[in-house]
């Protein structure tokens, strides 16, 4: 036979009880709104986080591509100047 000599708690008690659940059960709510929102933020800064990323990469590849033909440019206008600085030779005719 089942063991039924429990004790009933009392009325107030239950009713105390009860609101205490209730408590407990709105901050649990409030608490799963404010992960929720956080969770949403983070996402948020995850996608501008690799877009972010992204430019700068695009960005570097630009600042590379400008720095070689920079450095072209240089051979270009060093190999003009010594052209220049040569003395001509002047056949006479």
């Amino acid at each position: 036979m089942p063991n039924l000599s429990f004790r009933w708690r009392s009325r107030p008690a239950a009713a105390a009880l009860e609101r205490n659940v209730d408590e407990l059960r709105t901050v649990v709510i409030q608490l799963r709104r404010k992960l929720t929102n956080k969770e949403g933020y983070a996402d948020r800064l995850e996608v501008l986080l690799r877009a972010r990323t992204e430019r700068m990469d695009e960005l570097a590849n630009t600042i590379a591509t400008l720095r070689e033909q920079n450095r072209r440019l240089n051979e270009e206008a060093e190999h003009l100047a010594a052209m220049v600085a040569r003395p001509q030779l002047i056949t006479a005719e």
